[in-house]
């Protein structure tokens, strides 16, 4: 089974079973008998994120020390199963936040083991475009969730979410358990993530024309030693694999792994990174920014237009729907430079989050709603990309580390975005005002980090080189008129 598809199909999964009940949870928790709805909403969303938050470090610093990805991926399904089923039938508030808790756990295993999974059997050049097609999972997750969520609650009762979230879960599980690792394959002789192009192609065309019955092989084992250009031009290989395999020959290579690195060691070195910091902030403010949206937005529409659960599903189906296509876009983007969709994606996104400020129509609202979440969702694909090349260009961290500590900065992100927007919406007059305002000065400042440190090359660096170029040149132009005169 295709390892894009999986991981792209768990992304789906764990987002609609997080955003399913969102449209839901409100009305059961009144049906209940519980007061001060926003609040108690914002809490359950803040248990879900803690989970992920404790969970993520132990999850990302076992995968790489053990260099498993699979295990870890198939027991977060069976961890998430088994969660839905305690908040489906919970009696109490508080089972309904432990319930919560598990399913952050669960989640941490598809963000961190999962992309990594992915990158593992990617080639470097293909790795944006790949993460932005699976992160179009995430875009399909909140396309079902929440309007299948208040269709079903509406017609069917409190429970037909969760079974229809749990059908989904257990297809993941099916998936999740017929996939390859890469380590695995290479010992068949066969690498998912290698693609021969440029120097590789060459290398490979001089290969073909060895003649080994003429007694060349140690040109061949030249060309494919350790220190050739051909064995170099895949460092995710050399730095993952235990095994790798001469596909021809039948024969593995056993490649000595290096001792893994202590959690304040990777602390050290990703704090170190200017590359990696703007990215985890970016990640942070984007969890932020949406579940404080996320947790007011049911609120919103009902006190403004008076929608039901079902009318507000629609409304966040219309704006979710156009972020499937924006995460392939942008992650294909990334792989020419994640430094311009970022910048471009953040630099038209904050006018929206202004425009939904304002309530002359619901028309308005969904339009701005749209357009806000296309440009918004369409910087992440870039953000994970960049994390993987702080990966490959930082010794000893690995996909599971940079992407152990995106999780962490979005479970940040969303664990204190919920009760801040329950807490600003429920005792601050115009409280959606203020969450919105919120959003766009956290983007805007985004924006400025983005601008001086994303990408190899920023766009910062490139404008002040141009700038000393231009002085240089005019410098140039004086001292030739003068020498003239």
């Amino acid at each position: 089974m295709s390892m894009i598809s999986v991981v792209g199909f768990g992304l789906m999964t764990d987002i609609s079973v997080y955003s399913i009940i969102i449209p839901v949870l409100p009305f059961r928790l009144e049906a209940l008998g519980y007061s001060g709805v926003s609040s108690l909403v914002g809490w359950l969303l803040f248990a879900f994120s803690g989970g992920l938050v404790v969970s993520t470090i132990p999850v990302a610093m076992l995968s790489e020390r053990y260099k498993t990805r699979r295990v870890p991926f198939i027991i977060g399904t069976v961890t998430l199963l088994g969660s839905q089923v305690m908040l489906m039938e919970a009696p109490s508030y508080g089972i309904m936040c432990f319930a919560r808790i598990l399913q952050g756990i669960s989640s941490s295993m598809v963000w961190v083991v999962g992309l990594a999974l992915l990158c593992d059997t990617v080639s470097e050049n293909r790795v944006g475009r790949q993460l932005g097609i699976a992160m179009t999972g995430m875009s399909i997750g909140f396309v079902i969730g929440p309007p299948v969520g208040g269709l079903l609650y509406g017609r069917l009762g409190y429970r037909a979410p969760f079974v229809f979230s749990e059908i989904c879960t257990i297809l993941d599980l099916v998936g999740r358990l017929l996939i390859i690792e890469r380590k695995y394959a290479l010992e068949w002789g066969v690498d998912p993530a290698a693609v021969p192009t440029g120097k590789q192609a060459e290398a490979q065309h001089a290969l073909d024309d060895v003649d080994i019955s003429d007694g060349q092989l140690g040109d061949k084992d030249q060309l494919m030693s350790p220190h050739s250009p051909v064995s170099n031009a895949s460092p995710a290989k050399a730095r993952e694999g235990e095994v790798l395999s001469d596909a021809e020959h039948g024969e593995a290579t056993i490649v000595v792994p290096v001792k893994p690195l202590s959690l304040h060691v990777v602390v050290i070195r990703l704090v170190k990174s200017s590359r990696a910091l703007v990215a985890l902030s970016l990640s942070l403010v984007w969890g932020l920014a949406y579940s404080c949206q996320e947790t007011t937005l049911p609120l919103h529409l009902q006190a403004v237009w008076n929608l039901d659960s079902a009318k507000v599903g629609l409304v966040m189906l219309a704006a979710v729907f156009p972020t499937i296509i924006s995460s392939p876009l942008t992650g294909w983007l990334a792989d020419k430079g994640a430094e311009w969709p970022t910048l471009l994606c953040l630099l038209l996104a904050i006018p929206w989050w202004i425009v939904i400020i304002l309530q002359p129509s619901l028309s308005l609202f969904i339009v701005a709603f749209v357009i806000e979440n296309f440009f918004t969702s369409g910087v992440i694909p870039p953000v994970i990309a960049e994390l993987a090349a702080v990966s490959r260009n930082v010794d000893g961290i690995g996909y599971a580390h940079v992407y152990g500590a995106l999780n962490l900065a979005y479970g940040m992100g969303t664990t204190i975005g919920p009760i801040i927007g329950g807490e600003v919406y429920e005792h601050t007059k115009h409280g959606w005002t203020a969450i919105c305002l919120l959003a766009a000065g956290l983007l805007a400042l985004c924006l400025l980090l983005s601008f001086g440190y994303t990408g190899a090359d920023p766009l910062a660096a490139r404008l002040h080189r141009s700038i000393g170029r231009q002085q240089i040149l005019e410098n140039s132009g004086r001292a030739t008129t003068l020498a003239t005169l």
